[in-house]
């Protein structure tokens, strides 16, 4: 969806640096970052785009052996700067594996995805359709491919971009290109429609998951699995005594001591 940011012009770099290289600075040509505007306070999200914009991050961090590696950044509505003197992309929704947010995070630098400090662009990125202004399958479409995003995913649940509720693109060369699934064989992770109820709304969401296809759940949900199985065994246990029990007073019926050796 629309982040509030004016619309941006055509990715500019020189003849010497394609797109996806601008983020390699050196260090003499670092920005100054105290000029940089990483913050935007105009409210732009819908109610249903900032829940599943939730349902996106929060599971990731419930589960993190769920993903290849033991660090990495999954954020909503952060601005994702790629070159110097450029405005920054500001996906929804954003993965990127191998990274660490700096201990020292209040610092500006540190606050927002500057890709030439994190040294690399995200793996994903997934725009949350809520009207026909966000340039998802335009301008968008060709940006992310440029700075480098393996794989990108258009969300529509109201369908405002046509009938498919889901699309999703892989990073060939300098573009993108439309896959077939929602799989992304090269960080071991997918996306997945799924109908349930989150936070008190039955809807169809957007949900991560594993190569078997099983949704990576939430905190919350995982309680839940934790204690159903817990439930479960103390009902086996419960069934096993009862079931001794019955045994022993038949043979006690029989004039047997079960507890005889």
């Amino acid at each position: 969806m629309s982040q509030g940011f004016p619309t941006r012009p055509a990715i500019a770099t020189t003849e010497e640096q394609s797109p996806e290289e601008a983020w390699r600075l050196d260090d003499a040509l670092l920005p100054d970052v105290d000029a940089l505007v990483i913050e935007d306070d105009t409210p732009v999200d819908n109610l249903i785009s900032e829940k599943q914009q939730r349902l996106l991050t929060e599971p990731l961090y419930s589960n993190a052996s769920a993903l290849k590696t033991e660090t990495f950044l999954v954020a909503a509505n952060v601005g994702v700067f790629y070159a110097i003197k450029q405005p920054p992309l500001v996906p929804d929704v954003f993965l990127s594996l191998d990274v660490e947010v700096p201990q020292n995070w209040h610092e500006k630098q540190n606050r927002t995805y500057l890709m030439w400090e994190f040294g690399k662009p995200p793996d994903v990125v997934i725009e949350i359709v809520s009207n026909r202004e966000g340039n998802e399958l335009g301008s968008k479409l060709v940006d992310y491919a440029q700075i480098g995003i393996a794989y990108y995913a258009v969300f529509d649940p109201l369908h405002q971009l046509g009938d498919a509720t889901l699309r999703t693109f892989e990073r060939r060369g300098h573009r993108f290109q439309e896959m077939e699934n929602a799989w992304f064989a090269d960080i071991e992770l997918g996306l997945t429609l799924w109908q349930g109820k989150f936070e008190g709304k039955q809807e169809e969401w957007l949900r991560w998951s594993d190569l078997n296809g099983d949704i990576i759940p939430t905190g919350f949900e995982r309680a839940e699995q934790e204690r159903q199985r817990a439930e479960q065994e103390r009902l086996r246990a419960e069934q096993a005594e009862a079931k001794a029990d019955r045994l022993a007073a038949r043979l006690r019926a029989l004039g047997i001591d079960p507890e005889a050796e």
